[in-house]
């Protein structure tokens, strides 16, 4: 597992003061794997312990799992990503990027591309415009706004609160966001053992 910065692309450098990135200074390291697989899936979610990794389920015929990651320093863990693809009649290939956080964490916000490292700023302005059903329970989301420099409207983003933390959701291209019209499906999948030996994993890493 390489460790990273939560908030950009650097690697972190280690030293008897923690994990520190160039750019944002000392940080918790987010791990994430060379190339997703089942094994580092599993290493993933020990890492992880008793935060929820969160995974579109059932994990609908043709996705897989392109990447995955948790940030965790010497404490206790602070968020999860897992990137699926895949693909829809009506956009063709499809990535759909998953993050649950702390507060703080930075993490949405790079995976997102975003203004603010918090979605609360933007989403207690507006309606929610799109929900999922985590466990059984609708989630309502809003949209974010990306970052202002970006005009290429490559993508949605979406974000809300479950469980006490941030819940962000990317969506590449833009138009895929109308797949979280009809409650679409995640689960936490930190307990599921035996459940995820027929997930697939591979293929290229999404670009955040």
């Amino acid at each position: 597992m390489i460790a990273g910065c939560p908030r950009c692309a650097n690697r972190l450098d280690e030293s008897a003061d923690g994990w520190r990135c160039e750019h944002h200074g000392y940080v918790p390291p987010l791990w994430s794997p060379d190339a997703a697989s089942y094994d580092g899936f599993g290493d993933h979610l020990r890492r992880a312990e008793d935060f929820p990794t969160y995974l579109p389920w059932p994990l609908a015929g043709g996705w897989r799992v392109t990447d995955f990651g948790v940030v965790r320093g010497n404490a206790r863990a602070r968020a999860t990503m897992v990137s699926v693809a895949g693909s829809t009649e009506p956009d063709g290939p499809v990535e759909v990027l998953v993050v649950s956080e702390e507060p703080g964490t930075g993490l949405g916000a790079r995976c997102a591309g975003t203004v603010h490292s918090d979605p609360g700023a933007e989403i207690i302005a507006s309606r929610p415009t799109a929900r999922v059903r985590l466990d059984s329970q609708p989630v309502p989301l809003w949209p974010v706004s990306t970052a202002e420099h970006d005009l290429s409207l490559d993508r949605s983003v979406v974000a809300g609160e479950a469980g006490g933390r941030w819940l962000w959701l990317v969506l590449r291209p833009a138009s895929a966001v109308f797949l979280l019209t009809g409650d679409w499906p995640l689960a936490d999948v930190s307990g599921m053992g035996a459940h995820l030996l027929d997930v697939p994993f591979g293929g290229p890493p999404p670009g955040w």
